[in-house]
């Protein structure tokens, strides 16, 4: 008999290694089979070749699909366990297992190189206080061209930390990514710096922190998962000059626009010298290439006394001490209004008259910008109604 040599097509998958968030579990082999089909016990009149030429047939379709099914389920199976795995950064960190390191904030919004609408009172120009995390390439607090989360939000907006506290307290709980939370204290005008100590492993060698430009809507500056490590080193020193962004979560344009949600959220965006495109722009400057850095960040590896005791690196600059404005200034043009409508032509009687015109000024120049020009203008008419 033809069906007395075939055997059962069996395949047994065992996908591992069990894991929390895999919800696969390696003791329980996942198994496929595929039978062959038999002989009915009541075949009727049919000589036993047209039987076995019939059930052949059946017996190759069957094959084929359970076949097929086997190798779909395999893929599936596969794809599923994968996506489970945790995001892994493209290199690994071989350095000492911790390492301290001062994170040293400093404002340059000043007025000098930020002349357009600068804050001078309510509030006047500040920064809030800083919020920021070591984790690794599983977490992500904000990210460029992505959505803020409302975390995100209240902070850049109202410089609310609690929602981003819980955030990041879940990512810890679940995914491990994040080892620890650090925070400076805010400074209350432009130009200033604030400092604090924070804590790096390898397995979390990457840092991020926001401070919200206050005011703004929802303006903020940060650093999205700055890596520390160097394959088998951490880095002695890293300063990043830092740039405004916006959180896609508020429409205004200014400094001190009201609330206005924006519907549906933006991702976000860096706020450069030429985008928003719009002249109302608080950071609009047509004329320059870029924005000089609104404040930079500075870490510094602490090192470690025969004691085992750290100790702060030479040089560093104290907290919360107002600093010096050294950036190159920002020349701001004079914006003036359109023309108003002429005036009345004014003059005696069958005589040569004057009329002006006016227009009145939207943005003082500063920084050698180009000055202002006319604000009136008066040409000749020949007055109509005179007595």
């Amino acid at each position: 008999m033809l069906f007395a040599n075939l055997e059962s097509l069996k395949i047994t998958i065992i996908v591992g290694p069990k894991g929390p968030s895999s919800g696969i579990n390696s003791k329980t082999p996942t198994v496929f089979s595929c039978r062959p089909t038999q002989l009915p016990a009541k075949a009727g009149a049919l000589p036993l070749p047209v039987l076995q030429r019939k059930y052949l047939g059946m017996e190759n379709l069957m094959f084929v699909y359970c076949s097929s099914k086997i190798i779909w389920t395999l893929l599936v199976t596969i794809l599923g366990y994968a996506s489970s795995l945790p995001v892994r950064d493209d290199s690994i960190c071989t350095a000492e297992e911790l390492a301290k390191y001062s994170i040293i904030f400093t404002g340059k919004w000043s007025q000098t190189a930020f002349p357009k609408q600068y804050p001078l009172y309510r509030p006047p120009a500040q920064w809030s206080s800083m919020l920021g995390v070591t984790h690794s390439s599983d977490y992500s607090m904000w990210k460029k061209n992505e959505y803020a989360s409302n975390g995100v939000r209240d902070f850049a907006e109202k410089g609310e930390a609690w929602v981003l506290m819980k955030e990041i307290e879940e990512a810890g709980e679940k995914i491990q990514s994040v080892h620890g939370i650090f925070s400076a204290p805010a400074i209350s005008s432009g130009t200033g710096q604030t400092s604090t100590e924070l804590e790096v492993r390898s397995r979390h060698p990457l840092v991020s922190f926001v401070v919200r430009i206050v005011p703004s809507p929802d303006w903020f500056v940060g650093i999205d998962s700055l890596n520390l490590c160097e394959g088998d080193h951490w880095m002695e020193e890293v300063s990043v000059d830092l740039f405004p962004y916006d959180a896609g979560t508020d429409s205004g344009f200014t400094f001190s626009s009201p609330n206005f949600a924006t519907i549906p959220q933006d991702t976000v965006t860096e706020i450069t010298c030429s985008s928003p495109s719009h002249p109302a722009n608080s950071f609009y400057y047509p004329k320059l290439k870029i924005l000089p850095p609104i404040a930079q960040v500075t870490m510094v590896k602490l090192k470690k006394n025969q004691l085992g005791l750290p100790i702060p690196h030479l040089n560093q600059p104290a907290k919360s001490n107002e600093i010096l404005d050294t950036i190159s200034e920002t020349p701001l043009d004079c914006e003036v209004s359109q023309w108003s409508s002429w005036g009345l032509c004014r003059g005696p009687c069958r005589k040569p008259g004057t009329k002006i015109r006016t227009r009145f000024v939207l943005l003082h120049p500063a920084n050698n910008g180009t000055p202002c020009p006319n604000l009136d203008e008066e040409t000749g008419c020949e007055p109509d109604n005179c007595v």
